[in-house]
């Protein structure tokens, strides 16, 4: 079956990255489920433990009743102005919220349209990949590194979090990609072991000084520890040699957004701003186009004919 699928897609790349594109977009459909309840498990389970470590020992509580259940696939979706059940025809990505016209079907609240960008931004970054990689084992790791990074980059604008429960788990895939996978020809990913070794190191380590060392000179935290680990985490699945691009063009990409930010929206240069979303897109880039962009600065820089 497999090699059938793969004679077929390997003749018809664009048929591929068609099909790639509508499972993008039910992928989409659940990242969003994922950006949104994510966030809200971690403060309940946060806020458990809180209490459980405030209760003294030898006093006698009250028994609760235990919260209902809250995660991925429960409750349903619903409305969350009049709390209605979505229908499975209202839930069909991107389709549904223009058939909708970006409101409920029950009380007219306004839809987000975060939803279907989501839903069209997993769909093409999918696609992108297929075409690129190819009907081939490192397309389907590109492609989850690209869906965790939707998703981290989702909870990051919302929230400034980078939960670990993403980040932990795509640097530990990227090392397990490494040692069981290894390195193929003319692929970017995964790596060698001791690439990824390195990458991940370097990646973490790098970023903790900076975070160290801006702290020492302004007593202020410039970024969070998740910036840490999803740097670490793409320099376990690209190695380290790529770890520089990945830096340079997340921190001019955030530059030239935080001054557009500030003139266009007069945004306080004081407000926190996430980061993660810009070493995520810097990540994906450079996971797709590394070689090509190395390249073109050696040579627009001289140091390459």
């Amino acid at each position: 079956m497999l090699e059938d699928l793969a004679a077929v897609y390997g003749e018809m790349p664009a048929l591929f990255a068609g099909s790639l594109f509508v499972v993008g977009l039910l992928v989409g459909s659940f990242l969003n489920v994922v950006i949104h309840r994510l966030p809200i498990m971690l403060d309940r389970a946060w806020r458990t433990q809180a209490a459980e470590v405030a209760l003294q020992p030898g006093v006698a509580s009250e028994p609760r009743e235990p919260p209902p259940p809250f995660n991925l696939l429960t409750p349903r979706s619903a409305c969350p102005a009049c709390k209605a059940p979505i229908k499975a025809w209202q839930n069909i990505p991107v389709v549904s919220w223009l058939a909708l016209r970006g409101r409920c079907a029950v009380c007219a609240a306004p839809i987000s349209r975060r939803y279907p960008a989501v839903e069209l931004l997993t769909a093409v970054a999918s696609a992108a990949v297929a075409w690129h990689f190819g009907f081939t084992v490192p397309a389907l790791c590109a492609l989850l590194v690209t869906w965790a990074l939707i998703a981290l980059t989702g909870i990051d604008i919302d929230h400034q979090l980078l939960p670990d429960d993403i980040t932990l788990a795509l640097l530990w895939g990227g090392l397990l990609a490494a040692v069981l996978i290894g390195p193929i020809a003319g692929s970017t990913l995964p790596v060698a072991p001791r690439d990824a070794i390195i990458g991940a190191t370097a990646g973490y380590l790098s970023l903790w000084f900076v975070f160290h060392a801006f702290r020492l000179v302004t007593g202020k935290e410039g970024m969070g520890y998740g910036d840490f680990k999803l740097y670490a985490a793409l320099g376990a699945w690209l190695g380290w040699k790529v770890l520089p691009l990945v830096i340079l063009l997340s921190a001019a990409t955030g530059t030239v957004v935080g001054i557009v930010l500030i003139v266009s929206r007069g945004r306080d240069r004081q407000a926190p701003m996430p980061f993660g979303p810009y070493l995520a897109a810097a990540g994906w880039l450079a996971m797709l186009y590394g070689d090509g962009l190395i390249g073109a600065y050696l040579r627009l820089s001289g140091l390459k004919p």
